[in-house]
């Protein structure tokens, strides 16, 4: 079953059983994948500098300190996690599971980074670098320095104006879980383009985020 997610990462784990830790959430057993996370977490900041370092050698350390924090932040990781299919291998508690934890982008962010961590252990530093760089290695080509980094949404915003198209409608699909832990599900539609999208997070904002973000990906595949 993971060999898909393996295919998708560009890594075969020798430790069969370090890529089960890496998918398990605490809610399900023990191992669990928290100590793969700190380790992952790591080894995605070191990388992403580097990455910087390299491409933008006339940025001051501020600028370079705000693009990395955008890049390893959690929703930078959970639009990663999401193009890796990755809820569909974690393991989760039944609670998580009812809860929508498949989706939760603090639970995809969180097994993402472990999973980092789980290649360093089992392959060395350098095969965990090598993935992080070719799964970011869209993000970073399109940061501009000088520009200040934009959201999805108003990215979505600014190709429909370039295409002399209405703006985007946002509205609330469902709500599900408990007043502390509720996630919602928002779409987001283009009647010019015939486009309809879903996104889903633990706040609206981060549900509509990744609503915009999909329909960036179907218009530029249209």
């Amino acid at each position: 079953m993971t060999n898909r997610l393996e295919q998708a990462l560009g890594h075969r784990y020798s430790d069969q059983s370090l890529l089960l830790t890496a998918l398990t959430h605490r809610s399900h057993s023990w191992p669990h994948n928290e100590r793969l996370e700190f380790l992952g977490d790591s080894i995605l900041n070191g990388v992403i500098a580097r990455q910087l370092f390299d491409c933008f050698p006339d940025l001051p350390e501020g600028d370079l300190s705000r693009l990395r924090a955008n890049l390893v932040r959690q929703e930078s990781l959970h639009q990663l996690a999401l193009s890796l299919s990755l809820g569909e291998f974690l393991r989760l508690g039944d609670g998580e599971l009812k809860s929508g934890g498949r989706q939760r982008p603090s639970i995809l962010a969180d097994a993402l980074e472990a999973l980092f961590g789980a290649i360093w252990l089992d392959a060395g530093f350098d095969a965990a670098s090598a993935v992080i760089v070719r799964l970011y290695a869209e993000k970073l080509a399109t940061i501009v320095p000088g520009q200040p980094i934009k959201d999805a949404k108003t990215r979505l915003q600014e190709a429909l104006q370039g295409r002399r198209l209405p703006l985007p409608k946002y509205s609330l699909a469902s709500t599900e879980g408990e007043a502390h832990a509720q996630q919602f599900s928002i779409s987001c539609q283009i009647d010019a383009l015939n486009i309809r999208t879903q996104g889903s997070g633990g706040s609206r904002r981060a549900a509509e985020q990744m609503a915009a973000e999909r329909a960036l990906e179907d218009i530029q595949h249209a």
